[in-house]
């Protein structure tokens, strides 16, 4: 279980104890990125979790370029194809949610404003069971996100994402192998669907961020 916060983890430890599958869980906490990498790193493969539990947002360790918990569930899934990882966020914007899926296709999504004790046990043993469970927010608004399909393909998620990270115009075609033509094109039609055709950098992500995407 990874998680700054330790009195979440013995939460989640005491609600899974409560588990009607007679299952005995046995916990090994880590409350950053670079406790979590060593304790990967040093795990015996022959001594694989059966489950991790990632919070996304965590103290970095830049060292060894891990990021978030993100970059810790790719290594995780790497070193122990076999493990089921379950994705705890408080994060409900659209894009990062669904980046989760694209990117690491958890077993577990959830959204922790979401789920109560009992859903929490019932998300841990259907995925236990071989099921993907996903809370009611991450299902809401990535649906929502995937009716807009046709306008967010993944250069204009990216140009958005970039631009809301404070990246110039003049470095985004680097950034996203584009002409400046073909950028500025883009970010007209991103105005046009926000009904901003007069709007500026700064209201495209306004308006990103209104709408949940960001």
């Amino acid at each position: 279980m990874i998680d700054d916060h330790p009195s979440m983890i013995e939460g989640y430890k005491s609600i899974l104890s409560f588990n009607d599958l007679g299952l005995r869980i046995t916990t090994t906490p880590a409350y950053n990125c670079e406790s979590a990498y060593n304790i990967i790193d040093t795990t015996p493969i022959t001594e694989a979790f059966d489950f991790a539990f990632v919070d996304l947002s965590l103290p970095p360790y830049l060292e060894k370029n891990i990021k978030s918990g993100e970059d810790l569930a790719l290594l995780i899934k790497n070193k122990f194809p076999k493990c089921k990882i379950v994705i705890l966020t408080s994060h409900a914007e659209a894009f990062i949610l669904d980046n989760i899926q694209r990117n690491i296709a958890p077993n577990g999504l959830l959204v922790k404003s979401d789920f109560t004790a009992d859903e929490f046990l019932l998300a841990f043993e259907k995925i236990y069971n071989n099921h993907i469970y996903t809370s009611k927010t991450v299902i809401e608004n990535i649906a929502e996100l995937h009716e807009k399909n046709s306008f967010l393909d993944e250069n204009n998620r990216k140009l958005i994402t970039l631009l809301a990270e404070g990246v110039k115009t003049k470095n985004l075609p680097q950034r996203m192998n584009l002409s400046i033509s073909a950028i500025d094109k883009r970010k007209a039609q991103i105005k046009f669907y926000f009904k901003i055709e007069k709007g500026s950098d700064e209201d495209i992500i306004r308006e990103a961020k209104k709408h949940g995407l960001i």
